[in-house]
């Protein structure tokens, strides 16, 4: 093997690593932070303090991780788990003590034909396994979206509604 890359990316220790598509990587370290690499350059990062202020800082730290390229998974040392949108770390899922205790790892489930059947209509599956020797399945719901055809329909009658008013307000428009 031959390195092709060193630089700090934590202050402390690396708790867990994963690597996602296009050659970005997501980083977990002692030092409270979750950081998304592309190379050696930080693209984005997360910290408690800034996603959940009324925490105090040493009270939580990120212990896994997981990039699936659309959502980043993560586990902390109290128990907790989260999703995140990838690449703008939105918050989509948050359950406080999930476990009793450290998430040791998390997992997406792939997206594979048994994968679809685990998530069951849902956008997004993240297994869980914690000291406390329980492994938790964590669905995330599919988010709410128009289908085209009614927002298509809904400009059309926008356009409409606007021709109709012109023509009310200003007689001999058309």
């Amino acid at each position: 093997m031959k390195k092709t890359l060193e630089f700090k990316a934590h202050d402390g220790e690396i708790e867990d690593i994963a690597l996602g598509p296009d050659n970005k990587v997501v980083t977990a370290g002692r030092d409270f932070q979750c950081c998304v690499w592309q190379q050696d350059q930080l693209v984005t990062g997360l910290r408690w303090n800034e996603n959940l202020p009324s925490i105090p800082d040493k009270a939580y730290r990120y212990q896994a991780c997981r990039d699936s390229g659309t959502f980043l998974g993560l586990g902390t040392v109290t128990g907790s788990v989260a999703i995140h949108i990838a690449f703008s770390l939105q918050r989509l899922y948050y359950v406080k003590e999930a476990h009793g205790i450290v998430v040791t790892d998390v997992a997406f489930v792939p997206e594979s034909r048994g994968g679809r059947e685990l998530l069951a209509g849902n956008e997004a599956a993240l297994l869980s396994v914690a000291v406390d020797s329980r492994c938790k399945l964590h669905l995330l719901p599919s988010r709410r979206s128009l289908p085209v055809w009614l927002l298509l329909l809904l400009c059309a009658g926008l356009i409409v509604a606007a021709i109709l008013l012109l023509q009310l307000t200003f007689p001999g428009f058309l």
